[in-house]
């Protein structure tokens, strides 16, 4: 964190860690031996120490290197009254073998325990101090020792060398915060005026930045939320209130969107620096996704070249791409996902998927608590995080990669294959205990099996280790096994009332998830530290029930916009014909005459959005057939395309269905797509190019036991259960669907709802109020 002009506030950690990174990524060691802080070794050892010993003693001090003051600060594990010399303690916890740790091992935790030995001698003039490091396996307990003694002029001289290594990296940083700062000051709206709503927006969001809240704002479609919401947060920024701020989002789509708007920014002469990242398996450069040392260059020797590359990207780029991040990744031969995940602890501004704040599993795990302090989240299309969440606190494991891991392992690895062997014979004991049953729904943690899981996690920690060194066995399996089981014990710790144990019984497999239901409190607990929050979308509605899921707190804000299109834009109607499940076959021709109705009388390009593929594609059929009817059917339809939404389209595919929407084609096209999917939401397309959006049905999720234990749950919480499991989720599927229409203020164009429970009161007050006139 930079503070005035010459001063650099940084933790002892943050500095060590960046001066002596080296080595390979390497996802098997690098998960396993690392070398951490286990609260539960720390503990152990710091209960052995004497009446004249202290942990966690807090030190500080001041470190002037050229013209930086740095403002080093941290805590060290012990302070042993030894005499005649104090020592300092540092304490790190490993799964690996203590035999393969030599004195001169990791050098990285000598600079960690010098430095606090160098703050504590310097206020407390001391002429010289022992450093320990104390090394603790974490399953056996036994520990191992090394020692240094030092006078302070080596302490001094010492810190000073380590300082002046990460001197060049936090001036780039002064010269940019500078230039940043000075940038937002001359940044006005980039836009000539705001739309009407926008100034409310933006206006509400700096008060939520300011004051320190959650808001929850239902934004209509078009009136530019994107830029609404980051000039806000970038002139915060200005004002000292933030150093960075995360853009969260869902889809590649709104990623573009924030891209496009700081894109715009820098335009106009906004200097700040942003990283996008993209997932793993997208960005990766190798045809296989393996991150072994062995198998990927870009992952051999990935440290001991990153911080330059980051030095690199940072003095030449301010929006850091996908596109760009793969050239620097290239040039400099790292692993473009991990650097994208490097440059983004550096950046202002991160664009990226809801995981890294809000999944326990890949959070970003360098953000220390006077980071977050300084950080705003802006969730953009916020609806979506209710299901994701549940997804990221839920954990299942499944009885079919143990069977083949107790083959794989036997007469390999003897500890892996009794664990796995466990976890197999317990399924087969569940399934016993069915009595045939499809599912099984239990309240109680499964204990048995969380034991299971964490002695699988120590077996698979050994044998892959000995892998990673070519003494051990198991493959690919072992490891995505390894990290299920690991995910499992993680999320048994969370587990409380508002989970539940839901075991399928598939065939001869079986399949045990502990099932997240509500993840209010989770979502609240993994946000907490952060100066605001901000989720916007045009379908947060009702707003309750959002702030509900969402965890919101009672001071936090609500902002409701009006669209800022006329009425006379769209043209709404309402077809009062049966879409639920046992009527589909009856709605298949009617529902394909009225879209052949629809291109007939005003030619153009359509969407047509169904409640699942199913549905779709026999709508679909049914369409064709009528197109190949003699006349009057045949001459109206002869003048369409039609576009069918396949599910696991590719970027390519998808970029190039959406590539059909052209304005002023000779024929009409209309694309066939499911609610919520890729094409129903953060698609835009303007003008001519969207003139028509059908929408069959209500959106109602498929009736199945997970909706159900929700629906039953909240019940029990005695709130509207259906509600929440079913008409909230679905409506908002249609707002969506229903928003790809009217994008600005020229569209024109026609909404036709083909149900009939549109026309009941308990869904009309769901719909948008421009909506209500049809």
């Amino acid at each position: 964190m930079m503070q005035n002009e010459d001063t650099v506030a940084i933790s002892v950690r943050h500095l060590v860690e960046y001066v002596y990174l080296s080595g390979s990524i390497d996802v098997r060691l690098n998960t396993i031996e690392t070398l951490h802080e286990g609260t539960k070794a720390h503990q152990r050892v710091q209960r052995s120490y004497g009446v004249d010993d202290r942990k966690e003693v807090y030190v500080k001090a001041d470190i002037r290197v050229d013209d930086l003051l740095f403002v080093v600060d941290g805590r060290c594990d012990g302070l042993l009254g030894t005499e005649p010399v104090l020592t300092v303690d540092e304490i790190k916890s490993t799964g690996g073998d203590l035999e393969r740790i030599t004195e001169d091992g990791y050098p990285v935790h000598w600079a960690q325990a010098l430095f606090y030995a160098y703050m504590y001698a310097k206020e407390h003039g001391q002429a010289s101090m022992r450093v320990q490091l104390t090394y603790v396996q974490t399953e056996t307990e036994e520990e191992r020792r090394f020692m240094r003694k030092l006078g302070f002029a080596e302490l001094e001289q010492y810190v000073h060398e380590v300082a002046a290594r990460y001197a060049p990296y936090a001036q780039q940083r002064r010269r940019h915060e500078q230039a940043r700062n000075a940038s937002i000051r001359e940044l006005s709206f980039p836009f000539e005026s705001y739309r009407a709503g926008q100034r409310k927006l933006a206006g509400a969001v700096y008060k939520s930045i300011e004051e320190g809240v959650r808001l929850f704002a239902k934004a209509p479609t078009g009136i530019g939320k994107t830029i609404s919401t980051t000039y806000p947060a970038v002139k915060a920024m200005g004002a000292g209130m933030l150093q960075r701020f995360y853009y969260l989002t869902a889809r590649t789509t709104t990623r573009a969107a924030a891209e496009d708007a700081l894109l715009f920014m820098k335009s106009k002469g906004l200097q700040l620096h942003t990283v996008t990242i993209t997932a793993k398996e997208k960005i990766c450069f190798q045809e296989e996704v393996r991150c072994e040392k062995e198998h990927c260059p870009f992952a051999d020797g990935y440290y001991d070249r990153i911080n330059g590359a980051v030095l690199d990207l940072l003095e030449n780029e301010t929006v850091m791409t996908r596109p760009v991040i793969e050239a620097y990744a290239r040039k400099h031969q790292v692993c473009p996902f991990e650097f994208s995940l490097d440059a983004a602890y550096a950046a202002d501004a991160v664009i990226c998927d809801y995981n890294y704040i809000f999944d326990p599993r890949i959070s970003f795990k360098r953000q220390y608590a006077e980071m977050k302090k300084q950080t705003a989240l802006l969730v953009d299309e916020a609806h979506n995080l209710v299901d994701r969440a549940r997804e990221m606190f839920s954990a299942e494991l499944a009885k079919a990669p143990f069977l083949a891991l107790q083959r794989e392992l036997k007469g390999v690895h003897e500890d892996g294959y009794r664990a796995a062997k466990a976890i197999n014979d317990y399924f087969i004991a569940l399934r016993k205990r069915s009595g045939g049953a499809p599912h099984l729904i239990e309240r109680l943690l499964p204990e048995e099996l969380v034991s299971l899981a964490d002695a699988f996690v120590s077996a698979a920690e050994q044998a892959l280790s000995g892998r990673a060194r070519g003494t051990g066995g198991g493959g690919r399996l072992l490891l995505d096994t390894y990290f299920a089981a690991q995910n499992f014990t993680r999320t048994a710790k969370l587990f409380d009332e508002r989970y539940v144990v839901y075991t399928e019984l598939p065939g001869n497999d079986v399949r045990l998830k502990l099932f997240c239901l509500d993840p209010s409190l989770l979502l609240q607990q993994m946000g907490k530290g952060y100066r605001s929050h901000v989720y916007f979308s045009a379908t947060l509605s009702p707003v309750s029930y959002y702030m509900d899921m969402l965890g919101a707190g009672e001071d936090d804000y609500t902002l409701a916009v009006p669209s800022p299109f006329s009425r006379e834009q769209l043209n709404v109607i309402i077809q009062p014909l049966s879409t639920r499940y046992h009527d589909r076959d009856e709605s298949k021709l009617p529902i394909a005459k009225l879209i052949l109705g629809l291109t007939a009388e005003r030619p153009g390009n359509y969407f047509v959005f169904f409640p699942s593929y199913a549905y779709m594609n026999a709508v679909y059929e049914t369409y064709m057939e009528l197109c190949e009817w003699p006349e009057p059917a045949g001459d109206a339809a002869s003048g369409a395309d039609v576009l069918l939404q396949k599910p696991d389209m590719s970027e390519e595919e998808r970029d190039q269905f959406l590539a059909a929407f052209q304005a002023g084609s000779e024929r009409s096209l209309i694309g066939f797509a499911v609610m919520g999917g890729v094409f129903s939401e953060g698609v835009d397309l303007a003008g001519d190019r969207l003139i028509g959006v059908v929408v069959v049905g209500v959106g109602l999720p498929q009736l199945g036991v997970e909706r159900n234990m929700l629906k039953d749950y909240f019940n029990g919480q005695g709130k509207s259960g259906y509600d929440y499991a079913y008409v909230y989720p679905g409506m908002n599927k249609v707002l969506q669907a229903g928003g790809r229409l009217i994008r600005s203020e020229t569209d024109r164009g026609t909404l036709v709802l083909i149900d009939d429970r549109y026309l009941q009161p308990q869904y009309q007050r769901l719909l948008p109020e421009e909506w209500r006139e049809f």
